[in-house]
């Protein structure tokens, strides 16, 4: 009996901290709606895509060495009528998403699943939100219309 009960109390605790476990793990949170609009949400009727010209290009770096490049591409898509002028403010509007990629990359965005449904919905976020605050409401979302990671 004496060589038993540890054995019993082993068993216990493994059952006992499996079940804690268990009970304790994190659920995965519903999708609301608002979340399925944002990722599914088709564009409004009045707009059209404006492509920005050429690909942003993204060094991801370790320990101070280019270890790969992202390569991207995006457009706008704005209210007819919108009155954005490349010419004017692409240069400035560039530097701010680009910005936005860097910040994306140093965070980790472009590492293990960087095309999961998620990370690249936090990132096209965040680029509408910087290139909204660049030039105006008239911007209704950014579309990454091109993705490439090469590693060397």
């Amino acid at each position: 009996m004496k060589k038993l009960l540890p054995v019993i109390l082993a068993l216990v605790g493994l059952l006992a901290g499996a079940g804690a476990g268990w009970s304790l793990r994190p659920g995965a949170a519903p999708a609301t709606e608002d979340e399925n609009a944002a990722h599914y949400r088709p564009a409004p009727a009045n707009t059209e895509t404006l492509r920005l010209p050429g690909q942003f290009v993204v060094p991801l770096l370790e320990e101070g060495r280019v270890r790969s490049m992202v390569v991207m591409s995006l457009a706008l898509e704005l209210a007819q009528g919108h009155g954005v002028s490349l010419q004017n403010q692409e240069a400035r509007l560039r530097a701010v998403l680009l910005q936005v990629m860097f910040d994306h990359a140093n965070t980790g965005g472009f590492e293990g699943v960087f095309t999961s449904g998620e990370t690249l919905l936090l990132l096209r976020r965040t680029l509408r939100d910087a290139a909204r605050a660049e030039i105006g409401e008239a911007l209704h979302d950014i579309l990454i219309t091109e993705l490439l990671r090469q590693e060397n």
